[in-house]
């Protein structure tokens, strides 16, 4: 995708504030990410990174601690590798630029200091990233604001970064957004989903807007129906607090999986600037079809899983999950777009946990072609073809498609056509947050939601939301199995059938 700034210079001089310092997403992600774009040189030498946390620990402890997590990390992924994942000169460099400050997110006090760390780094750019449980993003923006920390100027930006779950359905998404926007512009507020962060997600747009060949076909003139799966092999791990009051719907749908439906659905743009993406992609999510909660029942299944082979534990024996809870931890929908594009083709979302393989993949299923002059051959055995965007773990693309075998016989078997991006191009080990965090630091959106896009998606959810409360059931599934039986019969009630997993 051309973007508005060109990668190749570093980014600005910034102060940028971890808050919620201590957490896995800043030991995990955040701070590896960082240390790759100093790597790939892409981090000024006039950026600053400060943790914040109510913990009491100095500056030199707390680079520490950052520093011996990296290296564990990397033991625990890649015990050959371990000794190379930092290079202890380029760490070195970095860890100068790191600091902490010791204060309560509620306490005025922790602002004045952060505005004194602002003066005192000599430069006026900040960014805020909330890096926090989401009940502190309200009230850490508000203070924020009331400490006039986000007051720009024009040698001068300020920024807050977002991370997910941005609300919990639509009242309270709506009610952040009126809340970040009450103390800044939209201009300043960084929606993150890492997804988006992703280089396979990304080449969405550059295969469909870039290559003549795709276009002809987009539409659902030759597109029987879309699926979109985020399948993971682990369970909820230590996360179950959160988990048990979230639920995959809310976890994965509203961001991930419509941010993917929206890059596969939405329309070219008129530049690729993150105005003009932004507003397309807001408008597709804004054209999902508001089921009455008799069709969001009909047309969604909910699952959990039990325990499995291998010892592995049902959800409701996981650590800190209520052995009675009905939350789902699993998910499949179908929506409907309205628009002129999209109209009477299905997309069909699924996600789940304790899943067999771990796979997050679009398959774009075509209308099957005419039968009669295959005489003589069995008809039942022809495939539709596929057009499938790997996003992970085997990053690429794919075309399926029916080719005769050799030999005397009409045998038709499918074959695949395409890439994996190991195979073509050197990556750099990433995080994915690398793009996004350099994107946030450069000022280009793009890749970042706005609050439009995250109303949309709330709003198309809300439904689903609302019928589960009221009623409907949850199906079950043995863990290492690929979701309940249910989740096939919504497809087969049309039809079709899921795309196999791996």
């Amino acid at each position: 995708m051309t973007r508005a700034k060109s990668k190749v210079d570093a980014a600005p001089p910034t102060t940028l504030f971890l808050f919620g310092a201590h957490g896995d997403l800043v030991k995990r992600l955040l701070m590896p990410a960082l240390y790759n774009l100093s790597r790939d040189g892409l981090l000024d030498n006039g950026l600053h990174i400060v943790g914040v946390d109510h913990n009491e620990v100095s500056d030199a402890d707390f680079a520490a601690k950052l520093h011996d997590f990296i290296i564990e990390q990397a033991r625990s992924k890649h015990p050959e590798g371990a000794d190379q994942a930092l290079d202890p000169a380029l760490w070195a460099k970095l860890a100068k630029r790191i600091s902490y400050i010791s204060g309560d997110f509620l306490d005025d006090g922790t602002y004045q200091a952060i505005g004194e760390r602002i003066a005192a780094n000599r430069t006026g750019n900040a960014v805020f990233y909330l890096a926090t449980s989401p009940r502190f993003f309200s009230e850490v923006a508000q203070r924020l604001g009331q400490a006039g920390l986000l007051q720009e100027q024009p040698d001068a930006f300020r920024r807050v970064v977002i991370e997910k779950p941005f609300g919990s359905d639509l009242p309270t998404a709506e009610a952040l957004n009126a809340c970040l926007l009450s103390v800044m512009n939209e201009k300043q507020i960084y929606r993150i989903d890492h997804y988006l962060g992703k280089e396979t997600v990304q080449n969405i747009l550059i295969s469909r807007f870039s290559n003549g060949i795709f276009e002809a076909f987009w539409n659902n003139h030759y597109i029987d129906h879309v699926q979109i799966t985020a399948a993971e092999t682990v369970g909820v791990e230590t996360r179950g607090n959160f988990y048990d009051s979230t639920g995959a719907l809310r976890d994965m749908v509203p961001n991930h999986l419509f941010q993917l439906l929206a890059m596969v659905a939405m329309e070219p743009p008129a530049a690729f600037g993150a105005d003009a993406v932004r507003g397309e992609k807001a408008k597709v999510v804004g054209a999902i079809r508001p089921w009455s909660k008799a069709d969001a029942l009909k047309n969604s299944v909910r699952g959990q899983y039990t325990a499995g082979e291998g010892d592995k534990p049902g959800y409701r024996q996981e650590p800190k999950v209520d052995p009675d809870s009905r939350t789902e931890t699993f998910v499949a929908l179908k929506v409907m777009i309205d628009n002129w594009r999209w109209v009477g083709v299905p997309f069909y979302l699924r996600t789940g946990k304790r899943m067999s393989v771990r796979d997050t993949e679009i398959a774009i299923c075509f209308k099957q072609a005419p039968y009669a002059q295959f005489r003589d051959t069995e008809v039942e055995r022809l495939q539709p073809n596929y057009l499938r965007i790997q996003i992970q773990p085997n990053e690429g693309m794919w075309f399926d498609l029916m080719a005769k075998r050799p030999g005397p016989a009409l045998v038709m078997e499918n074959v695949e056509l395409g890439f994996a991006y190991k195979d073509f191009f050197q990556m750099q080990p990433s995080t994915g947050y690398e793009t996004l965090i350099y994107d946030c630091l450069t000022g280009d959106q793009t890749l970042f939601q706005r609050a439009d896009n995250i109303e949309n998606g709330w709003r198309a959810v809300q439904p689903f939301l609302d019928a589960w409360r009221d009623g409907g059931k949850i199906d079950h599934y043995a863990a290492g199995e690929d979701g309940p039986e249910s989740a096939d019969e919504l497809l087969a009630r049309d039809g079709r059938a899921w795309h196999s997993l791996g």
